[in-house]
């Protein structure tokens, strides 16, 4: 199955979701191509769209056509489909639009507008709005999303759920507020008990992660953005990020680079992290470029094993350029950082560390680490 985006998809999400359907325009129904010709102003399209993904192999939008998605899509159970592309929903988040299937190409040169801006402003006034995810593959396995722009996303551009074998490739994401409203969690990319993901030679620009990965065989490299990783979120939940690589990175004005968050506390969940490389980060102004963010304060439900900050270089906002807490009671492992060459701001660079003991050709920058 395969979606050629060459247009600019609106995504009018604040509008009703249940909204009443609209007469189908669909060409060529029942036939191996379908071409989508917009409804008009003010009508919703998601009808004759879904009409057109489950009786089509092949569905072209022109570039001339721009796509009002007014109503929830759930694209789920589509194989060997050539379609023009879209979004989704996850655990304490939602998603609009659902793609779901095998053997499924996203392509075309087009975008994907979140239509974001109205979901600033009312996060903004109300903290607790679940805003929609743009794109959401959803148990899906061999798919291929490159050469697209996706921008303004309500909250994550990507979501990653229960997938196999998934690439995303060349794919420009950007997010930027026209009011004081700023884009929050916009994330690049979140995954979550996914495997083989791959993500490769994008751009990036934010207002959160770059991307967050709660998966098994992960590779990301050739990117350009704000980024951090995060685990172990939900009570009762045992969570695993594998076998996880991320080289040739570059970050600027960055709250962090190289980093492994684990949540800790009472309420939170469990899980191992484990096999995880970090090479050839070149950052500039970034808060913290290396970070293991595991709290210091007392155990996290999460074990830290076999992990690589290999060869990063650039500057830190501050005096502090690296920083590996881990939590008491030996939860951190085989913690190896090479060849760094981070300078601060101003003064001399600061290197810490808690409850770990550090191997590599960097680790006599730290000293001994502090325990709590």
């Amino acid at each position: 199955m395969r979606l050629t985006i060459d247009f600019l998809l609106g995504l009018s999400a604040l509008q009703s979701a249940f909204a009443h359907a609209p007469s189908r325009t669909v060409q060529n129904v029942g036939r191996a191509s379908c071409t989508l010709t917009a409804l008009g102003s003010g009508k919703d399209d998601s009808p004759q769209f879904l009409t057109a993904m489950q009786a089509c192999s092949t569905v072209v939008i022109p570039a001339t056509t721009t796509l009002n998605i007014s109503t929830r899509l759930n694209m789920t159970g589509l194989t060997n489909k050539h379609l023009n592309a879209f979004p989704f929903a996850f655990q304490t988040s939602i998603t609009f639009w659902i793609l779901g299937g095998t053997n499924i190409v996203v392509d075309g040169g087009g975008t994907i507008d979140g239509a974001g801006q109205a979901w600033y402003d009312a996060f903004a006034k109300s903290s607790s709005l679940l805003r929609p995810i743009t794109m959401t593959l959803f148990q899906a396995t061999n798919v291929l999303v490159q050469n697209i722009k996706m921008i303004n996303s309500p909250i994550w551009f990507n979501f990653v759920n229960e997938g196999k074998n998934v690439t995303f490739n060349n794919v420009t994401l950007n997010a930027a507020s026209t009011s004081s409203n700023g884009p929050a969690n916009t994330d690049g990319w979140d995954t979550y008990r996914s495997d083989t993901v791959f993500i490769t030679n994008s751009v990036i620009n934010n207002g959160d992660d770059c991307a967050a990965k709660d998966s098994t065989n992960i590779f990301v490299a050739n990117l350009n953005c704000t980024g951090s990783q995060s685990l172990g979120q939900f009570a009762g939940m045992f969570d695993i990020v594998e076998n996880v690589t991320a080289t040739n990175i570059h970050m600027s004005n960055a709250q962090n680079g190289a980093r492994i968050k684990c949540w800790a506390g009472s309420g939170v969940g469990s899980g191992i992290v484990k096999n995880i490389t970090f090479n050839g980060f070149i950052e500039s102004k970034v808060d913290n470029p290396v970070i293991i963010d595991q709290c210091a304060s007392f155990p996290s439900n999460t074990l830290i094993q076999d992990v690589f900050f290999n060869n990063i270089s650039g500057t830190s906002t501050g005096s502090t350029v690296a920083n590996v807490g881990c939590s008491p009671d030996g939860r951190c492992s085989d913690i190896n950082v090479n060849n760094l060459n981070l300078a601060p701001s101003s003064g001399t660079a600061k290197f810490t560390c808690q409850n770990i003991k550090l191997a590599g050709n960097s680790a006599s920058l730290f000293g001994t680490c502090a325990t709590t």
